[in-house]
């Protein structure tokens, strides 16, 4: 059993999702074609099916009812550009076991994805997120959306202080590149340019007086914010 199929007619986002999940850990497949679907289930079975709701003039919504009497039936989560509650609680109805509005966060979806694999929906609850964020000598006030170094405010775009939050937010952990489009840039493409490695590359000349920070580029794997140890 695979953990993740993706079934989506858009080749580009099934393969960024690819890439994105494949980084985090799951075992992932994809397909372009709906009538595959049903077949490619039966033959190899998946934790989690991420389905596009329209596969260009097709409703994958017809094949829910048979996708939840196979043997090992997935949970199912839909992609969908369609975000009336109508067609929500029509989906969710027919058996889709989550539901995503295009364009979608990755870090939400991961989220989501996180969830269905483990079955149990509901089991923790969001404490809302810190308004003051630290790391080494650097504060955020995400409010007031100012970043200060030793006390000194730096000058940073939006896109320099959406992309330094995000790292603040998961300091020491490995972000992929797909994760960093995804909510820095709100594509869930990738745009083929080395715009990451840009931005990348100013936050560390701001950051640089602070000898106990250090965004780091994992080769193969992603960037990571290091919150170096006074010993280190």
């Amino acid at each position: 059993m695979i953990d993740i199929l993706i079934a989506d007619d858009e080749k580009p986002l099934a393969n960024f999702l690819q890439r994105g999940l494949s980084a985090e850990g799951y075992q992932c497949a994809t397909l372009n074609e709906l009538h595959e679907l049903l077949p490619h289930l039966r033959q190899q079975p998946a934790q989690v099916l991420i389905l596009d709701r329209m596969f260009h003039q097709e409703d994958s919504l017809e094949l829910l009812v048979a996708i939840k009497a196979l043997p090992q039936p997935p949970m199912i989560l839909m992609l969908t550009a369609l975000d009336e509650v109508s067609h929500r609680v029509q989906g969710l109805t027919q058996g889709a076991d989550d539901y995503l509005c295009k364009p979608f966060d990755f870090d939400e979806l991961l989220a989501r994805v996180s969830a269905l694999a483990r079955r149990n929906p509901g089991a923790e609850v969001s404490a809302g997120k810190i308004e003051l964020l630290s790391a080494g000598s650097l504060q955020i006030d995400r409010e007031q959306r100012i970043a200060c170094l030793f006390s000194e405010e730096l000058a940073l775009t939006k896109i320099e202080l959406d992309l330094l939050i995000y790292f603040v937010e998961n300091a020491n952990r490995v972000l992929t590149r797909e994760r960093i489009l995804s909510r820095v840039w709100h594509t869930s493409s990738d745009p083929q340019t080395n715009v990451v490695d840009v931005y990348i590359s100013r936050l560390r000349k701001k950051l640089e007086t602070d000898q106990s920070l250090a965004i780091e580029t994992l080769r193969g794997s992603g960037y990571r914010l290091k919150q170096k140890t006074p010993d280190a």
